[in-house]
């Protein structure tokens, strides 16, 4: 497998690293509901394209709280693989996961998790350590640090290693990659609506008053203009 090769839901696996709220309070690099936001983004982009998903917590009843509702309802028939080291690679349960994964050619694993300078860092770098044929995809958007400095130079740190930065919705639309794929078409506009903003207003707008498409919602009659006397 090659860095040159784009991502495909062929090639693709996921893994969501402590996405729990106590993680989410000491971020400070990005704004925590847009970070919620693109996580589930995220998710629901994985869903529609069946790419394998791992999802780890770090001391749950301990200190972290319970993953983020949002992400747990896109997949709520997935396990959730409980840790006490802040580094997922420590954990033989994530490895296995991961493992199964990649024995069917998903080698390129795609990462988003909390924080981006610990378990980020750590988990990056020894996996690319211990099986270099795996490709980290570090989705930089839907990760956040305790401060932008330990984000950015995190995130610095992981490029120089070999990991490839992305964004979510970079992700999102390499998965689809042609329009043409129709079985896919839907469920990725209608994502994009959802989660990401002035891309998904535009949609919006192109369907309604380009296409001439109906209102995605029924809403009561437009009154007016009444100008006041």
């Amino acid at each position: 497998m090659s860095k040159l090769e784009v991502l495909t839901p062929a090639n693709s696996q996921l893994i969501f690293i402590d996405q729990q709220p106590q993680m989410a309070f000491g971020v400070q690099s990005i704004d925590r509901q847009t970070l919620k936001n693109n996580v589930v983004g995220l998710a629901k982009a994985a869903k529609i394209f069946g790419i394998p998903t791992t999802i780890t917590t770090v001391e749950t009843e301990s200190f972290s709280g319970n993953t983020f509702p949002e992400l747990l309802a896109v997949y709520p028939e997935n396990d959730i693989l409980e840790r006490s080291s802040m580094n997922s690679w420590d954990d033989q349960n994530v490895r296995d996961a991961l493992a199964k994964n990649a024995a069917t050619g998903r080698k390129k694993i795609v990462v988003a998790g909390l924080w981006t300078e610990v378990c980020n860092t750590t988990f990056a770098l020894s996996a690319l350590r211990d099986v270099p044929d795996y490709e980290i995809y570090m989705v930089a958007d839907a990760s956040g640090g305790t401060s932008s400095d330990a984000h950015k130079y995190a995130m610095d740190r992981m490029v120089q290693a070999g990991v490839i930065p992305v964004t979510w919705q970079q992700v999102l639309l390499e998965w689809q990659r042609d329009w043409a794929r129709r079985e896919t078409y839907d469920a990725v506009t209608t994502l994009v609506k959802e989660h990401s903003g002035a891309y998904g207003m535009g949609i919006d707008y192109a369907y309604t008053h380009v296409h001439k498409a109906p209102e995605r919602v029924t809403h009561g009659k437009r009154i007016g203009p009444n100008p006041a006397k």
